[in-house]
């Protein structure tokens, strides 16, 4: 019968067929051709034995977190305990990209900052959304549900960002575990030690363990300004032009003209050279 792993928990497989759940183990086969099954995937099994017999094609998946056949990513980015991250969203939203899914951004924790900053978020909200991202604060719960549904849906970023927070704000069917940011070392303790589908008005959204780091070995310094949306706006005098040393740059003149962010272009040149 044909279902869909949700979750999995050292080498047991949790797999939905309609309205069942089955507790079932996979093949040998997958161990010695170096396939892993992953949370999202769409498998055959052998209800008799509770075995996974054949994973079906995927159209994405992503290493870390591990999980595929996602339409759209959550980036939760919290403000404040821990501080916003730039750089890691932009990273998120450059891998993500990459990987053929939708980003959608969510910041966390407004509650906490004065009101100068929540004007200072405000700002980079409206930056994002004018090249083409949706933006919301986690407290617009109506606003995130309606453009997930009927999706499947990975959330991402930093420990103690708030992604078992927002689960549990979105519905009342799950009590995920959360836990206080750490003052020691200024970022998030580990609550979420496995990846699970959780069921939320249609839409299967994946709370997934914390990461505060990220590997590009996917995307080559070339690609990577594909990633970065809003510089397609802009043609350079060579086409090959990687938008840092080349002069007549029309994308260093943009961050020049502020058209474009100066923490997007920033980040891009760290990110290339991490890639370097």
């Amino acid at each position: 019968m044909n279902g869909q792993i949700i979750r999995i928990i050292s080498n047991l497989y949790t797999v939905k067929i309609d309205d069942m759940l089955f507790g079932c183990r996979a093949r040998g086969v997958f161990r010695n051709k170096g396939i892993t099954p992953l949370v999202g995937d769409n498998v055959i099994v052998d209800t008799d034995n509770n075995i996974i017999v054949k994973i079906l094609p995927r159209k994405n998946e992503l290493k870390r977190p591990a999980i595929a056949n996602v339409d759209n990513a959550l980036i939760i980015a919290s403000v404040k305990e821990p501080d916003l991250d730039l750089i890691l969203l932009d990273k998120l939203i450059s891998i993500i990209t990459y990987n053929n899914i939708e980003p959608l951004i969510v910041f966390t924790k407004l509650d906490l900052l004065t009101d100068e900053k929540k004007e200072e978020i405000a700002t980079l909200k409206e930056y994002y959304e004018s090249i083409g991202y949706q933006v919301f604060f986690n407290t617009e719960s109506a606003r995130i549900i309606k453009a997930i549904k009927g999706k499947i849906v990975v959330l991402a970023g930093q420990s103690g960002a708030g992604k078992s927070t927002l689960i549990n704000k979105l519905t009342d069917k799950y009590d995920i575990e959360t836990k206080e940011i750490s003052k020691a070392l200024g970022r998030g303790k580990h609550t979420t030690r496995h990846t699970e589908l959780y069921d939320i008005d249609d839409a299967l959204v994946a709370d997934t363990p914390g990461f505060s780091s990220l590997e590009l070995n996917t995307i080559s310094k070339e690609e990577l300004q594909y990633t970065f949306r809003e510089f397609k706006d802009y043609e350079c005098k060579y086409r090959d032009c990687l938008h840092n040393k080349e002069d007549d740059c029309e994308i260093k003149k943009a961050v020049e003209n502020k058209r474009i962010l100066k923490s997007r272009y920033d980040n891009y040149l760290k990110i290339m050279e991490e890639i370097k």
